[in-house]
């Protein structure tokens, strides 16, 4: 089987699929005679199968962040930028029908020209081959991302840092437990205390027991000066 794009190993069944998906609006206009369609509503489906397979990896993989921050890991992985970056990585520009204009104009390089690229080739692989095709091309870059995002502080699962700290000491335990639940069902609020060795080092509070844990680790890290 050869590799798309030389990385990634897959073999169109549909190679219109794919090639659609790398045809700019500015190439399809300029051979509307041949037939040519641009990727653009490839790229509407793209958007919705990238963040899928975003939030479900998210979601599996940071059980410990509340939808909030869920939600702005899952906005930095997705972004423009992020997408351009993964399309600078496997040289997508190179093969992007362009029109004259928009290739002398630099439009190989251009992020949301390359981003909305990425978007199109997803659909295509989803189209051809599945998720599981789509999921595969671009799962390791989705993982690479969410971790330099959460290691570089811009969305922080305190969870995961405080037990980072506690494993270097092996003789002590971490646990959390529920210290109080109030509130009516559509408004719950719950407090979570967390335990170093059986001892109450500190407690957050939430509108889940996710929230109240990360807040609950949020205020043990402050106490010991992280």
């Amino acid at each position: 089987m050869g590799k798309l794009f030389g990385v990634y190993p897959y073999a169109f069944r549909d190679k219109g699929l794919l090639h659609n998906a790398l045809t700019h609006s500015s190439y399809a206009n300029e051979n509307r005679d041949k037939g040519a369609q641009s990727n653009e509503r490839l790229e509407f489906l793209g958007d919705s199968v990238l963040g899928l397979i975003c939030a479900e990896t998210i979601y599996k993989e940071y059980s410990g962040l509340p939808e909030g921050d869920l939600t702005k890991l899952r906005a930095a992985i997705v972004c423009e930028s992020s997408l351009y970056e993964f399309a600078c990585s496997i040289g997508l520009g190179e093969h992007l029908l362009l029109g004259r204009g928009e290739r002398a104009g630099g439009g190989a390089s251009r992020p949301s020209v390359l981003a909305d690229a990425v978007e199109a080739v997803l659909a295509a692989l989803y189209l051809d081959g599945g998720m599981e095709a789509a999921r595969g091309f671009i799962l390791d870059f989705i993982r690479q991302k969410a971790a330099d995002t959460v290691r570089a502080g811009r969305v922080i699962d305190y969870k995961t840092t405080l037990q980072e700290i506690v494993q270097k000491n092996h003789e002590e335990t971490l646990q959390y437990r529920l210290k109080e639940e109030r509130g009516p069902d559509h408004d719950k609020r719950f407090v979570i205390e967390v335990l170093i060795n059986s001892n109450v080092l500190a407690q957050g509070e939430g509108r889940s027991k996710k929230q109240a844990e990360q807040a609950a680790a949020r205020a043990a890290l402050e106490l010991m000066g992280q």
